[in-house]
């Protein structure tokens, strides 16, 4: 995008809106298994139910709590909050009742909309709150909330006269600036993060990201993300916002009906994380179900033989929370030189990197590796409850707490988390690149490495998913060939799936979790 083109481009959610309604009237935003929006229902649709949230009180710079599964709804709701200027809270339906406890109060959330019940869990009689009333006696531990909403009360209720001839107004008072979502995070380790993000810096992020991603308006993507982490929200429902593509997604993603929903919808471009795909193609096969609409750029373990890459040909979009979604790749169908295979492309338009020693925070030679520090227009505006001058350099940069290194010819190698990496006779091991050797090996679908305490010191252990047959013998003989003896795992759980393996309320592995796994059963 050329400097003048983004002048013109839309930076607040209402004008997105309303120029893509504009443009392509008909084409279908999003679709669920249940229902469908356009984006001409999308306009009228998110201006009414602006309207009625401005009824119960939400406005511009209240913060909002969505807790509801993928949906249709999802994507009204939250757009109908963000054209107003409120700040939208997604919130895991993963979350337990003590954590969901914890966010409320770290993101201050004034208002709460819910489902009624989701898999078994009935939030709002865990909170001990009810529907359409208020609620600041309910719990002294949430002084914000004021409010709590359902779902199926705000999507049916039309908005009063008054509310819809004001909400325009209020619309255009919404500028790049203003905050536009709160995402929670957390890595492997401690309390999750609250990080606050504006219209202008999660547009500039994502915009940045399209091309490589290969997103553009002939798009039908799907994600099995949930919605309320940032690779959902950012990655998938602005996406294809931005974009002017199709977004498909579901509530509860199953093989059968996932790959159902995939052909009947002709779906061109599937994202995601690599064991998602692995799996599902593995349930492909034995269902006999394709996809033969998908393009290349989809994760490729769901493309045919002769449309795959060779191993690190393709770029590892890398991204965080606090950069809303990926801010380093390349084009998703497009081999990178070859001296850059296993890398995770170059950094986009609009984010700086820089690799600094992790422990003075000097930046370090090229080739070195380091701390991977941001800055930018496009990364995250602040956290809540913590101070500026904590977050960032006093140059404005936010270390990551990845590791990497940055080539001669600009492109970014991942080598895991500085919390992470551990050493093994005094010799440094990146879990990150044992994993990523791990998953060149025949039968190997995915692979979680991790350290784990041993008579002499810390040993390599290694969750590998892999085919019914294959043994810890052969896979540590096959690692031999491929990595440094230092770097070969010594402990081996293997798995008919990935779904033994624990993660946290935002996906991300729980290495606690893993390291107990590991030393249970292991081989």
């Amino acid at each position: 995008m050329t400097e003048q083109t983004a002048e013109r481009a839309p930076s607040t959610m209402d004008q997105l809106i309303r120029a893509q309604a504009a443009e392509r009237p008909e084409t279908p935003m999003v679709i669920d298994p249940l229902s469908r929006l356009t984006y001409r229902e999308l306009h009228t649709t998110t201006r009414d139910l602006a309207a009625l949230l401005l009824d119960v009180g939400i406005g511009k710079g209240i913060r909002v709590g969505l807790l509801a599964p993928n949906s249709t709804d999802w994507v009204r709701i939250a757009l109908a909050l963000t054209r107003i200027g409120a700040v939208l809270v997604p919130l895991s339906t993963l979350l337990r009742l003590p954590e969901l406890r914890t966010q409320l109060r770290v993101a201050s959330v004034q208002h709460l909309i819910t489902v009624e019940e989701f898999r078994g869990r009935h939030y709002l009689a865990d909170l001990g709150l009810t529907a359409n009333t208020p609620a600041q006696q309910a719990d002294p531990n949430l002084p914000a909330l004021r409010r709590v909403h359902t779902v199926g009360h705000l999507t049916t209720t039309p908005p009063t006269p008054h509310a819809a001839a004001t909400v325009d107004a209020l619309t255009e008072t919404v500028t790049a600036a203003d905050p536009l979502a709160i995402m929670f995070t957390s890595g492997s380790r401690g309390l999750p993060k609250a990080v606050i993000h504006s219209h202008g810096n999660a547009f500039g992020a994502v915009r940045s990201g399209l091309e490589s991603r290969c997103i553009d308006h002939t798009t039908r993507l799907y994600l099995p993300m949930p919605f309320f982490w940032v690779g959902g929200f950012g990655g998938g429902i602005l996406s294809a916002l931005l974009a002017g593509a199709t977004l498909v997604t579901e509530a509860i993603p199953d093989p059968k009906t996932t790959l159902k929903l995939l052909r009947d919808e002709k779906v061109t471009l599937f994202r995601g994380w690599p064991d998602q795909a692995e799996s599902l193609a593995r349930q492909a096969n034995e269902l006999g179900i394709s996809v033969p609409t998908l393009r290349p750029g989809s994760l490729e373990a769901l493309l045919p033989e002769h449309l795959r890459a060779h191993p690190g040909a393709r770029a590892n979009l890398f991204g965080m929370t606090e950069s809303f979604g990926p801010y380093s790749g390349f084009r998703a169908d497009t081999d990178m030189p070859r001296t850059a295979w296993g890398s995770c492309g170059r950094p986009f338009d609009g984010t700086e990197v820089r690799i600094a020693d992790p422990v003075d925070g000097h930046p370090v030679p090229p080739g070195s590796v380091g701390m991977i520090q941001l800055r930018g227009p496009n990364t995250l505006r602040g956290m809540c409850r913590r101070r500026r001058t904590d977050l960032f350099t006093v140059d404005g940069f936010y270390p990551t707490g990845d590791l990497g290194h940055l080539d001669d010819c600009g492109f970014l190698h991942h080598h895991g988390r500085s919390d992470d990496m551990f050493k093994v006779s005094g010799a440094t091991v990146y879990p990150t690149e044992v994993e990523r050797a791990l998953r060149t090996l025949p039968g190997v679908a995915a692979a979680f490495v991790t350290n784990i305490p041993g008579a002499q010191g810390d040993r390599v252990a290694a969750a590998v998913v892999c085919d019914t047959g294959t043994t810890a013998d052969a896979l540590r003989t096959a690692a031999r060939e491929i990595l440094s003896s230092f770097k070969i795992p010594t402990v081996w759980r293997l798995l008919d799936t990935d779904d033994a393996i624990p993660r946290g309320t935002t996906g991300k592995v729980d290495i606690h979790g893993l390291r107990n796994l590991l030393e249970t059963g292991s081989r």
